[in-house]
Order: C-alpha cells, then sequence, then structure tokens
C-alpha cells in the first residue's frame, strides 16, 4: 500500500534516498501517467523507492485566486492514480503563502533532506519556487552538484499538440468527452454520493441518481452516454453499466439550479447515499428547452435509444 504523507518540508520524516517525480498533476492526464510510470521503472530497476512529491491546494488558489482552474480531479483521486501507477510513497505538500515564497534552492535543499533523491523525473515544462523561477535548468545544475540524475518528459498528445490539464478543461468546456478522453488517457470521471432530486425524472418515466459530485470542472451542459459504477460493488448494480446523464439547469422547467442526474436504463434499485462514479463516454446532444413536457419525454426516449446504440456498438 501506498504511504501518504501531508508534511510541510520542515516536518516532513526522512524516508531517502529515492527515485521521485513533481507535479500539481492535475488530471493525472496521459503524459503524467507516463511520467510517474518510468519512475516507477527506474525505482524498481535500482532496488528504491517510488516517490511522488505534489501540492495541495492548487497553487493559483494561493498565489493567484482570480484565475485558479477547475480541478480535473480530487486529491483522493490523484492518490488513487499515483498508487496505481506504481508510487511507493506520495508527498502532499500544503501549498500557502509561505511555501509560494521559498526559492527553488529552499525547496530543493527541503526536499534533499526528506528524500535524498538519486533521480528526478519531471515535464519538460515543470517551473517551481518563488515566482515559478525555478526551472528544470535549475534543476539539473542542482542535480549536478547533489549526485542526482535529472530526466524531464515533454508531455505530447496522440495529435502531436500540447499535452495540458488546461487543453483538457477546454475540450470538457466545449463537451468534446472523447478528446479529454484521448489526452487523459481515461475518460472523465465525476464522483460523488446520490443524494435526492426533485423526482421530475420519475415523473417523466426516466428515473435518475442526482450526484452531489466532488469535482470542480463539469463537462458542457447536455446529455451523455456515460459508465456508472459503484466502486463497493453496490450489489444491484452488478457491475458498470450504461447510464444516460444529464448536466444542465433543466430550462424546460426554468431551472436554475445546476445538476447532475444519470438515467440507469433497467435499473430500480435505490441508490441514495451510495456512491457513484460516472464515466463520460460520448456526448449525444446539448441542453434544450422543450415547448412541452411531452416533447420533454419524447426526447428523452430517442436520447435512451441513441444511447443504447452507441453502447452496443462501442462493445461490439
Amino acid at each position: 500500500m501506498m504511504e501518504v504523507w501531508h508534511h510541510t518540508l520542515e516536518a516532513a520524516p526522512v524516508a531517502g534516498p529515492c527515485v521521485a517525480t513533481l507535479g500539481n498533476f492535475d488530471g493525472v492526464h496521459a503524459g503524467h501517467r507516463e511520467l510517474l510510470r518510468i519512475a516507477a521503472g527506474r525505482a524498481q530497476a535500482v532496488g528504491l523507492k517510488a516517490a511522488v512529491v505534489t501540492f495541495d491546494p492548487h497553487p493559483t488558489v494561493v498565489v493567484a485566486p482570480q484565475r485558479r482552474p477547475k480541478l480535473l480531479m480530487t486529491l483522493e483521486q490523484r492518490l488513487e492514480a499515483f498508487e496505481a501507477e506504481g508510487m511507493d510513497l506520495a508527498w502532499v505538500i500544503p501549498f500557502s503563502r509561505a511555501f509560494s515564497e521559498l526559492s527553488p534552492a529552499d525547496f530543493l535543499e527541503g526536499m534533499r533532506r526528506a528524500l535524498s533523491p538519486v533521480e528526478l523525473h519531471v515535464g519538460r515544462a515543470f517551473c517551481f519556487g518563488r515566482d515559478r523561477a525555478g526551472t528544470v535548468e535549475t534543476l539539473a545544475a542542482w542535480g549536478a552538484k547533489h549526485d542526482c540524475a535529472v530526466h524531464t518528459l515533454a508531455l505530447r498528445a496522440p495529435d502531436g499538440g500540447r499535452l495540458s490539464s488546461t487543453r483538457i478543461r477546454e475540450a470538457l468546456d466545449r463537451g468534446e468527452v472523447e478528446a479529454a478522453a484521448e489526452l487523459l488517457g481515461h475518460p472523465y470521471t465525476l464522483s460523488g454520493v446520490v443524494v435526492e432530486g426533485d423526482r421530475r425524472g420519475r415523473h417523466l418515466g426516466f428515473p435518475t441518481a442526482n450526484l452531489a459530485w466532488e469535482q470542480e470542472q463539469l463537462p458542457a451542459y447536455g446529455v451523455y452516454v456515460t459508465e456508472a459504477f459503484l466502486p463497493h460493488h453496490h450489489p444491484s448494480l452488478g457491475g458498470p453499466r450504461l447510464g444516460l446523464t444529464n448536466v444542465g439547469e433543466k430550462p424546460t422547467f426554468e431551472g436554475q439550479r445546476l445538476t447532475v442526474e444519470t438515467h440507469l436504463p433497467d435499473f430500480e434499485a435505490d441508490l441514495y447515499g451510495a456512491r457513484l462514479q460516472l464515466r463520460f463516454l460520448h456526448r449525444i446532444r446539448g441542453e434544450a428547452r422543450f415547448a412541452s413536457v411531452d416533447e420533454l419525454r419524447a426526447q428523452i426516449a430517442r436520447d435512451v435509444a441513441a444511447g443504447k446504440a452507441w453502447w452496443a456498438a462501442s462493445r461490439g
């Protein structure tokens, strides 16, 4: 099981030597995962621990809250991804105003004291320290002095373009969940507890599970094919299954509250209080206002049919 630290630089224990990687890792996208796998593989090859150093909250929350991004993952999801990619230790450094004022040299000295890395693996654009003054060149110079090999990885998308959490957010803002999945290396996922809604779906003949989601970033308003599953194997769900998920404000009913509601075809069990995960696979349509409840009901039936057809074809 992966060890997790929530320590400042000053309070961290000593766990070195190790092979380490550094970054925010928002979304733990395909490039991040490659970086983690490389570090884990090298650690195994030289018989040391693999450590990942990350930060919480996201640095912009502290230094530039007016332009903070909508995060793609919760900290819990990030930690799960780190462990899945072979990390032995995750050091989550509390990001504060005081920490943001540390010089690159002070940050590196604190990391060296705790981890004594013999190798560092980072993305080529990685920056750190006060005013982001630390660069991969800073790391290389420091590594030469402290007998630590520094390796950089260019994070490239399958189309050759940039691979970044920002680009993933942009795709989700457009509702392009398949493009986001290609950049992430996995479908974008919302998780949370099922709570009671206004029951309009049930009155329309299509009951829904209303998700109190935990992530900050949502796909664009619309109707999506999702893969729904309960991580703790709720006996009635029977594994991953088709979901039709609506993200939006329900304009037909003059809705003013944003909701994420999922219809599970041919499923009747009570899910209130259960933890649910939704993996966004395909967008059926954008949000629309309908002239009557009957028109909306007919459209939902078409959405369900389209979702079932897409689901069957994708597993075909």
